[in-house]
Formats: C-alpha cells, sequence, structure tokens
C-alpha cells in the first residue's frame, strides 16, 4: 500500500455529500481493512431457500510511520497552540473522511477511494533504546461505511480502478474523491 491520500467530508443541510481536496499522508506501513456484515439464511421446504447479505461496509487497521500533523489537525480535530505545541482536546470530534491509497497490481497499481470513514485516535507506544534501533509506528482503526454519492443517489462504500479505467481518469485518481459517473478531475 502507498500512495495514501484523505479528503475530509463534509455534509450539507440538504444531506448532500462532497469532499475537499484530497491531501497526500505519506508513510503508510500497511491497511488491513475486512468486510464487515453478514449472511441471513431463510429456511423454507426444509432447505436453504434463500441467503440476503448485507453490507456493512470495512473496518481495520492503518498502520503509518508517523501519523502527519496533517491528518491530526483535519482528521483527529487535534490543534496547535501559539506555542507551536499540539494539542488533543477531550470533547473533539474526529472528523469523517475518505481514505485513497493504491496497492501495486500486474499492469499497473490499482487505486481506491473508501468513502465514509472515521478513524480512532492512534495508541501512543515507546520502547527504551536497545543494541539495535527498532522504528515504532502509528497505528489508528479505520471504519469505512456507505454514503449516498452522485447523481444516481446510490449508495456506495468503496471505488477501485480496473484494467478497463482510462488513464486520464487513473491519473488524476487523486487529485479529487471519485464521484460514480462525474466527469474526471480537470
Amino acid at each position: 500500500m502507498h500512495n495514501a491520500h484523505v479528503a475530509l467530508l463534509q455534509e450539507s443541510d440538504t444531506g448532500e455529500i462532497t469532499f475537499d481536496t484530497p491531501f497526500a499522508v505519506p508513510g503508510s506501513v500497511s491497511l488491513s481493512l475486512e468486510a464487515q456484515g453478514e449472511l441471513t439464511p431463510f429456511y423454507a421446504d426444509g432447505i436453504k431457500y434463500y441467503v440476503s447479505s448485507s453490507n456493512s461496509g470495512y473496518e481495520g487497521d492503518w498502520e503509518m510511520a508517523l501519523i502527519t500533523d496533517e491528518f491530526r489537525e483535519k482528521i483527529l480535530s487535534e490543534y496547535i497552540d501559539r506555542n507551536k505545541v499540539m494539542l488533543e482536546e477531550a470533547t473533539a470530534k474526529v472528523k469523517r473522511f475518505a481514505l485513497g491509497f493504491e496497492i501495486d497490481g500486474d499492469v499497473r497499481g490499482t487505486r481506491f477511494w473508501f468513502y465514509c470513514c472515521t478513524s480512532t485516535r492512534p495508541t501512543t507506544e515507546s520502547s527504551t533504546t536497545e543494541d539495535t534501533i527498532e522504528p515504532t509506528t502509528d497505528t489508528v482503526t479505520v471504519s469505512a461505511s456507505a454514503v449516498q454519492l452522485g447523481t444516481a443517489k446510490k449508495m456506495a462504500v468503496r471505488a477501485k480502478t480496473t484494467a478497463d479505467t482510462t488513464d486520464d481518469l487513473y491519473e488524476k485518481w487523486f487529485d479529487k474523491v471519485y464521484i460514480p459517473d462525474q466527469e474526471v478531475a480537470a
């Protein structure tokens, strides 16, 4: 996983969802998002007659070399005081965002946008210096859920490029969050 980007989610008074311009989040180590939902069987005539499947989005851990100050400010709602010290306010609310990234593929990498994400605060962890220096990382748990997007107003959890995605769209993927059926970023 590399080329991670985040865009703050905005919701209007009428419920319309838009996204701010994405910003890069360098230093991704790993991302593991597990599908959430369940299968619900319905029995009739002594057999499994029908099985419904629910899509509750994804949840998992995003490990980074170091969470950037920009992510801490824009997403985790931390702030920097006049002495240039970053503070975590007890009553601050974590903001929703879209998470974009790329994974290596056969010919070209596959690019993703997960739309309605929330993040936990990272665990603070450190250890004493020993004979070798072991780098420490920051990890947050990310939850991605469905949100109504585009003119079709369909509920979308994520978007990903395919082998047939146009070169123009692929190259501009992180310029703005992909909205279904809208024109490519100018």
